[in-house]
C-alpha cells in the first residue's frame, strides 16, 4: 500500500465573480500518510477541500479516487468514497450525546439501538485511545478540545479512508495536541490518509510526511516535510522571504488607562492588574483557565460579580458590551464567526455596525460617512475583497479577521482586548496583524492579548499575566520570559 495513489486532483479551477479560487491545480494523494496542505489566508485551501467533499462544484478539472473519476461530486458520493471532513467549526448536534453524534446518520433499522450505539462508541474511543469520554455525555456540555476529539471518533465511524482535518488544534492545548497526534498516528497506521490543514508549522513537522503549499488559487509544490524548513514553505507561501517574525514596538508604556482590583466573574476570582497606553499585555494560561471569561467580563458581555474596573482612573460598570465600547473598550472575539462578525451581511456594514452612533444624524446613518469609514479600515488593514458589498461569509479566515479588527477599530477605543487574534491565520496575515498591533501601541492604545500561541506570547508582549483555574498565578516581566516559565505558572505547579 506504501505509494499507493489513493486521491488525484486535475487541473481543478473554480472562479467566484471578481476572484479566481482554484487556479488549474492538480495534486496527489497517498495512502497512510499525513500530508499537509499549507497556504496563506485565500490561497485556495478551503475550497479545494470543499471540492474534495462534495460541497462544491469545479468549473473545471478532475478529482480521482484510484479508478474512479468525476467531474465533481455530491457530498453523498463524497461520502461513499469514504471521505470525511472536521472543519474548523464542529458539525455537530449540541442537544445529541457523544454516542449519538458519532453514530449520527447511520442506518440503525425501524428502531434504534441505543446499547449497540454506545457500545460501538465505547470501542472506537478504545481504539483510539480516549478514556475521558463518556457516551452519554451531551455535546452542549464538553468543551472545545472534547468536541474536536468527538469529530474524530464520529469520522473513525463512518470509516474514513480519507480525512481532512481543518485547523484542528486550534482549540487545543499543549498537551492536548500530543494526544491528537496519536491518534492521527494510529489513523495513519491503519491506512487512512489524513490531509492536514495548519498555520502552525511547528505542528507539521511533527505529524506530516509531505506537505504541498498553495499560494493565490495555484498549486505550488509539494516538499517531502523531512527535507524542507520553516523558511522555505513560508517564502514558498508568501513568494518571498519573511524577516523579523515579531516588529520592534517603538514605544514605552505611558499612563495607566485600565485597571481591574480583585475582579470575580463568568468563574474568575479576584484578578487585579493594570494596562498602560502604549503597552501590550499578554494574557497566559491553559484552556480552561478563565482568559476569554475574564474578557467577556471586561466587555459587558457577562456579569461583573465582585470587584472594580477603571478606566482613564475612573470607575466604570459595563452591563452590555454598548457600555464598554462607549467607556472606550473594544473587544475582538477568538470566535469570529459566531462572535466577531455578521457572515451574511456586506464587509461595509460589518466595518460600521458598532459606530452608528456617531455615523448616524437624528437617528439615520449617513451612507456617504458609513461608506468612507469601510474604505479607510479596507485600505489600512488590506481586506482583499473584490467590493464592500461582498458578504463577508465569502472571505477568506483572514480577511474576516480583519474585518473583525476593522470594526473594532472603528469605534475608536482605547484599549483594545484581541483574544487569539491570528488563530486560523496564515503566516502573512499574521505578520500584518502584529504590524497593526505595534502600530496601535505606537498611537497610544493600550492591548490585552489573549493567547495559546507561546512563541506570539513571549514575541508580541511587554508582560505576561497567567491565569490558572480563574485566578492569577502571576505575572511576569520580559526579563523573565521563557516558555518554562509560562508553563510551570499555567499549570499551577508554583
Amino acid at each position: 500500500m506504501k505509494d499507493e495513489t489513493v486521491l488525484s486532483l486535475r487541473h481543478l479551477t473554480k472562479r467566484y465573480p471578481g476572484v479566481t479560487a482554484l487556479d488549474d491545480v492538480s495534486l496527489d494523494f497517498r495512502a497512510g500518510e499525513v500530508h499537509a496542505l499549507l497556504g496563506e489566508n485565500g490561497a485556495g485551501k478551503s475550497t479545494l477541500i470543499k471540492a474534495i467533499a462534495g460541497a462544491l462544484s469545479p468549473d473545471e478539472g478532475e478529482i480521482i479516487f484510484r479508478d474512479k473519476t468525476y467531474k465533481s461530486l455530491t457530498p453523498l458520493e463524497a461520502k461513499h468514497e469514504n471521505v470525511e471532513v472536521i472543519y474548523q467549526e464542529f458539525n455537530l448536534v449540541e442537544s445529541l450525546s457523544v454516542a449519538e453524534n458519532v453514530c449520527f446518520g447511520e442506518k440503525t433499522g425501524r428502531f434504534v439501538d441505543y446499547k449497540a450505539m454506545k457500545r460501538k462508541t465505547l470501542e472506537i474511543l478504545a481504539r483510539m485511545g480516549i478514556n475521558n469520554l463518556s457516551p452519554d455525555m451531551l455535546v452542549r456540555d464538553l468543551p472545545p478540545s472534547h468536541k474536536q476529539l468527538v469529530e474524530i471518533a464520529k469520522s473513525v465511524s463512518r470509516q474514513a479512508k480519507i480525512l481532512v482535518m481543518d485547523e484542528p488544534s486550534a482549540p487545543l492545548s499543549v498537551n492536548e495536541v500530543e494526544k491528537m497526534f496519536d491518534i492521527v498516528r494510529k489513523l495513519k497506521k491503519d491506512g487512512v490518509t489524513v490531509i492536514y490543514i495548519s498555520h502552525r508549522l511547528e505542528e507539521l513537522f511533527e505529524i506530516s510526511d509531505r506537505v504541498s503549499v498553495m499560494r493565490d488559487g495555484r498549486y505550488i509544490t509539494t516538499k517531502n516535510t523531512n527535507e524542507t524548513t520553516p523558511k522555505e514553505l513560508i517564502a514558498l507561501m508568501v513568494g518571498r522571504e519573511l524577516t523579523n517574525s515579531y516588529p520592534v514596538k517603538n514605544c514605552t508604556a505611558g499612563e495607566e488607562l485600565l485597571r481591574l482590583e480583585n475582579v470575580s466573574g463568568n468563574g474568575d476570582k479576584d484578578i487585579s492588574f493594570s494596562l498602560c497606553r502604549g503597552e501590550i499585555l499578554g494574557l497566559a494560561g491553559l484552556v480552561g483557565a478563565g482568559r476569554t471569561e475574564l474578557a467577556r467580563v471586561l466587555f459587558g458581555a457577562d456579569s461583573l460579580d465582585n470587584g472594580n474596573i477603571y478606566m482613564f482612573g475612573r470607575k466604570i460598570k459595563n452591563h452590555l458590551p454598548g457600555d464598554a465600547i462607549r467607556n472606550g473598550l473594544g473587544l475582538i472575539p477568538e470566535d469570529r464567526k459566531e462572535q466577531g462578525c455578521f457572515l451574511l451581511k456586506p464587509v461595509d456594514w460589518n466595518c460600521s455596525i458598532a459606530s452608528l452612533r456617531r455615523l448616524s444624524r437624528r437617528g439615520i446613518v449617513q451612507h456617504a460617512q458609513e461608506n468612507n469609514l469601510a474604505v479607510k479600515y479596507v485600505d489600512m488593514l488590506s481586506i482583499k475583497t473584490p467590493t464592500l458589498q461582498q458578504l463577508v461569509k465569502n472571505l477568506s479566515g483572514g480577511n474576516q479577521q480583519k474585518v473583525v479588527i476593522a470594526k473594532t477599530l472603528a469605534t475608536q477605543s482605547e484599549v483594545l482586548i484581541f483574544d487569539e487574534p491570528t488563530r486560523g491565520i496564515d503566516v502573512g496575515a499574521k505578520q500584518e496583524i502584529y504590524k497593526l498591533m505595534c502600530e496601535l501601541a505606537e498611537q497610544g492604545k493600550a492591548i490585552l492579548m489573549i493567547s495559546s500561541d507561546m512563541q506570539e506570547l513571549l514575541g508580541m508582549s511587554d508582560r505576561i499575566i497567567v491565569l490558572a483555574e480563574g485566578r492569577m498565578a502571576g505575572e511576569l516581566q520580559r526579563s523573565e520570559f521563557s516558555q518554562q516559565r509560562v508553563l510551570e505558572l499555567a499549570s499551577g505547579m508554583c
